[in-house]
């Protein structure tokens, strides 16, 4: 059974709604970031900066995947592996489609997770009036737009079902959900965002992640 590394508090949260929606159960070592531990905090699981964890993963960084001799250490990556191992409608039936949800998997995190998270953080710490957060929407509004034509012409991300590739990307788009009306702007966006958190793989994932503490 694959080992999974990590927190729902995390990008893990991408690889725990595919294992959700693949029905696969992943071996769960909780790891928690080490610059959320307050001074004084004790009975805490693993942290990325412990030993055994930076034995597995030098970048000291969440979550992280060890399937055999095998270990990734990037969510999206894990995702795209999982999803090609195990086969199924969410995995590319093809070489052209594999390259897709690549490319998709990597404009994400170039192009929208980066302003993305900026929202994100701004609005759980109660900073949306931050100037950077409207810096960071407008920024936004060229890639969503991108995103928006794209989902307008096709549903979904990659072929004409649902996929690892939505899973990658809902994920992302999620960190912009917490600016009021950005996502809203972009029609499809919104429609299609809607339609993947509505799985109830998403809402068992989120679930479990609002019952981890904070």
């Amino acid at each position: 059974m694959p080992t999974l590394y990590g927190v729902y508090r995390s990008r893990a949260t991408r690889n725990f709604w595919l294992a959700n929606e693949l029905g696969i159960t992943l071996d769960h070592v909780p790891v928690i970031q080490a610059y959320r531990v307050k001074p004084g905090q004790t009975d805490l699981p693993m942290t990325t900066q412990d030993p055994a964890f930076l034995a597995i993963s030098p970048a000291a960084a969440i979550p992280v995947l060890q399937d055999g001799d095998l270990v990734l250490s990037e969510s999206l990556a894990i995702n795209l592996y999982l999803a090609r191992k195990h086969g199924g409608p969410l995995s590319p039936v093809d070489l052209a489609e594999e390259a897709q949800m690549l490319q998709w998997a990597m404009y994400g995190l170039t192009a929208i997770e980066p302003l993305a998270l900026i929202i994100m953080y701004a609005a759980a710490e109660g900073r949306s009036s931050d100037p950077t957060v409207a810096d960071a929407a407008q920024k936004l509004r060229r890639p969503l737009a991108v995103l928006d034509a794209h989902l307008a012409a096709t549903g979904q991300m990659v072929g004409d079902r649902f996929t690892v590739a939505d899973i990658n990307m809902a994920e992302i788009v999620r960190y912009a959900q917490g600016h009021p009306n950005l996502v809203a702007g972009f029609p499809a966006v919104d429609a299609w965002i809607k339609a993947c958190q509505a799985r109830p793989a998403f809402v068992s994932m989120m679930d479990r992640r609002g019952a981890e503490p904070a």
